[in-house]
């Protein structure tokens, strides 16, 4: 997502984009995107400096740590960033930006619930779907 300052009028501006999540390089073992990441701006202009409101949503696939089942979430965050006015520059780039926000943002260890039994360590199966077959030898 790429603002000219050039052309934002005092009032300000609302900006939406949608984009792929492979433009950013997000994907993950553990985390996938299961859609395009949605982005609004409001985007303020004061003489020396741009405020942008960013609201950013997208639908994930999460594979909880324990089990390893794939859980489907969603991604929602709100964040105000702040540039410089750089008459040599006048695009901002959020690009970078809204890549940091969301993978600062990763689960490290995601879990399907917090009452997640995890994988037998012995015949690896779900103790989320009842016993495994180990325990009853």
């Amino acid at each position: 997502m790429k603002i000219d300052t050039r052309k934002i009028p005092d009032e300000g501006i609302t900006l939406v984009e949608e984009f792929s999540p492979a433009k950013l390089d997000l994907d993950t073992g553990i985390i996938k995107f299961s859609g395009p990441i949605k982005a609004k701006a409001v985007v303020a202009k004061s003489y020396s400096a741009v405020s942008v409101n960013l609201a950013l949503e997208a639908p994930m696939v999460i594979t909880c740590s324990r089990c390893l089942e794939e859980i489907n979430t969603g991604f929602n965050r709100q964040l105000e960033l702040h540039y410089a006015v750089d008459k040599l520059e006048p695009v901002i780039n959020l690009d970078p930006d809204i890549r940091e926000e969301i993978i600062l943002n990763y689960q490290i260890n995601p879990l399907c619930g917090i009452d997640c039994k995890g994988l037998c360590a012995k015949c690896g199966g779900n103790l989320n779907n009842g016993s495994c077959s180990c325990k009853s030898k």
